[in-house]
């Protein structure tokens, strides 16, 4: 028995850089977030929590300041992506996403759970690859080819009239 195929095919509408950046940096968060969370079950992490150490520093409010200031970052990505005019958000994008992945990579430093905080890392530094492909190859446009195809005002006026 033959199957009925569809004559129409999906629509693969393009994506704005803007809501590809906000996006990625959406999974990056989600990633930092979880590789954190998911550490909390390493055996004796949440006993040095009770006594009050986080990796070898003491809980402090300087070390929780700290850590919310750095989750921030992709937080605030994710809203810089879509409202910064194109220009600045191109720029913003290829720092921080350049500056990130060192960060990335240190945090996997010293760990003995090479696999897990490997692939964490891994992950990580991809979706911050992808940010800066994104950011790298914002489509640009010509001005000359802009002014060039819009029609000056008198020219829309007569015909308008006409």
């Amino acid at each position: 028995m033959r199957t009925h195929q569809p004559t129409t095919t999906l629509e693969d509408q393009r994506i704005p850089v803007r809501a590809k950046l906000a996006a990625a940096w959406t999974s990056f968060m989600f990633l930092y977030v979880y590789v954190d969370i998911l550490a909390l079950f390493k055996p004796g992490v949440i006993d040095d929590i009770l006594v009050g150490v986080v990796w070898e520093f003491d809980i402090s409010q300087t070390l929780l300041t700290t850590f919310l200031a750095l989750m921030a970052i992709p937080i605030l990505m994710v809203v810089l992506s879509m409202t910064l005019p194109a220009r600045a958000n191109r720029i913003t994008n290829l720092i921080v996403a350049s500056v990130q992945i060192p960060f990335a990579a240190f945090n996997a430093v010293g760990e003995s759970w090479t696999y897990f905080y490997g692939l964490g890392v891994a992950l990580e530094v991809i979706v911050l690859a992808l940010i800066l492909r994104y950011a790298w190859t914002w489509p640009r446009t010509a001005p000359s080819a802009t002014m060039a195809t819009a029609p000056d005002r008198k020219t829309t006026r007569a015909q308008q009239q006409a």
